[in-house]
């Protein structure tokens, strides 16, 4: 009789299927965690439908199913390629301005005029400490200025005509100089009782509460820039020569679904020599990134030899379905960088000559 070969896109979707149903069983006999195993599941069941989507995607025709499919029709092999990649330097974000603003002068928190998220300009009043014990000495010290300033003028009018000595004019002049002197002292200690921006920001963090005791040096707030924002990184060697002042370079986001442009402002003039690296600075335009934020910076670039497949052929999970003969595997992979051609590094999982399933266009 004639034995007619099934269509390979119903090998694949049957291999699949007892894929994903070894998978299940394997769960059901070694999973005890009930909230475990569903997660799995759910994994599985999304493995499953990508991997039925390469096989829908070759609906045979019945021309089709009378003859065996070519392997080029249905799958492409693992090769190597040169390419150009980025190269990843890891970083964070700041801003130039970011401190931690402290108490100058001990007291009871009086009145919060700034809390967190607060824009503020330069010089503005953050909080104010109960000052009432200062503006006591404060004009103390100016009832004392102004008596010292009326000696000293009746020691003026009274000197030419030889009614005050000269020693006793002395005397005079020096009691109102330090007179003068305790009245910007204790001008200062009431100022002190006020807590400034030390420059146009936002306020980052919030320490204290009102009512509350403080004594000098605690930290009240903190205060930061919006912008520029900065990121700085450390350059290896194999790149370090080639960074300029002005280069264009692409900052990604931790989890890699935000990608903000660059550029070099600064770059040291030499090599650490402890760590071989080169201190490169760079400013990011107007962006949606944190300062703080962890990320990478694409800068300068380095050819090297590695394994290439098109983005299509590996799933959004990081998975392959590997083609021998007329059985298939699902395989994990760990991917690179993304690379022209809408191709895709594979850094793990797959050897140079493995074919993998392809959709059809």
């Amino acid at each position: 009789g004639v034995h007619r070969q099934p269509h390979a896109a119903h090998t694949v979707a049957r291999a699949s299927s007892l894929v994903v149903e070894d998978v299940v069983v394997d769960l059901n006999d070694r999973i005890a965690d009930r909230g475990l195993r569903l997660g799995l599941l759910t994994r599985g069941a999304a493995l499953l439908l990508w991997c039925a989507s390469l096989a829908a995607c070759e609906s045979p025709t019945p021309d089709a199913r009378a003859a065996t499919v070519p392997d080029s029709a249905r799958a492409m092999v693992v090769d190597t390629a040169t390419v150009s990649v980025p190269v990843l330097f890891p970083g964070q974000l700041f801003v130039e301005h970011d401190v931690a603003v402290a108490a100058l002068a001990a007291g009871m928190i009086d009145t919060l005029h700034a809390n967190l998220g607060t824009h503020v300009a330069l010089d503005a009043v953050l909080a104010s400490i109960d000052s009432r014990a200062q503006e006591i000495e404060q004009a103390r010290a100016q009832v004392a200025l102004e008596r010292a300033s009326n000696i000293r003028t009746r020691s003026r009018e009274m000197g030419p005509r030889g009614g005050v000595t000269p020693a006793d004019s002395e005397r005079v002049e020096q009691d109102y100089r330090e007179a003068e002197l305790a009245r910007r002292r204790t001008q200062r200690e009431l100022d002190l009782t006020r807590v400034y921006a030390p420059f146009a920001g936002v306020v980052t963090a919030r320490y204290v509460r009102p009512r509350q005791v403080v004594a000098v040096g605690d930290t009240l707030f903190r205060v930061a820039e919006t912008g520029p924002v900065l990121v700085r990184v450390r350059v290896g060697e194999s790149v370090a020569r080639s960074v300029r002042v002005g280069d264009h370079a692409v900052v990604v986001a931790h989890d890699g679904a935000r990608r903000e442009k660059a550029r070099v402002v600064a770059a040291a003039p030499a090599l650490d020599a402890a760590s071989g690296t080169r201190e490169v600075i760079l400013r990011l335009g107007t962006t949606r990134l944190l300062s703080g934020e962890n990320v990478s910076v694409e800068l300068g670039a380095e050819r090297r030899r590695t394994l290439v497949v098109p983005r299509v052929a590996v799933s959004p999970d990081g998975y392959v379905l590997i083609v021998d003969g007329t059985r298939t595997t699902v395989r994990s992979v760990t991917t690179g960088s993304l690379l022209p051609g809408d191709r895709i590094e594979v850094v793990s999982g797959v050897a140079a000559g493995e074919r993998l399933a392809l959709p059809r266009r």
